[in-house]
């Protein structure tokens, strides 16, 4: 049962690491997946923190996921906010495939909303 969990859970970071890498591919032309990747995590953690806040924890937490973006990719709040949504999508499309054509049942771990 924990081993299971732990592969979720890695899939999971894994495929939000995929659609951040893809989104920061796009967007300012980057090119490292550990770096995506961590950057999912960090994500995570950052929403996790902020959105349990009462009335505007959501916004809050958007807001310190696209702060995170932001602090580790180049190019402002603009091309962090643009690699988020392209993130999101690509994490839309990630997660068709690993849960309707795999059959896997996970989530994007990193990417809110997906």
């Amino acid at each position: 049962m924990v081993l299971a969990s732990v592969v979720a859970f890695v899939v999971a970071l894994l495929a939000g690491g995929l659609a951040i890498y893809i989104g920061a591919a796009v967007i300012v032309d980057a090119d490292d997946y550990g770096h995506a990747v961590v950057t999912a995590l960090f994500g995570a953690i950052a929403w996790a923190f902020t959105a349990w806040i009462p009335f505007i924890g959501l916004f809050i937490a958007l807001f310190a996921w696209i702060w995170v973006i932001n602090w580790r990719y180049p190019g402002g709040w603009g091309a962090a906010a643009a690699i988020g949504i392209a993130a999101w999508v690509a994490a839309l499309v990630i997660l068709f495939v690993l849960n309707t054509v795999l059959n896997l049942g996970v989530g994007a771990f990193g990417v809110p909303g997906a």
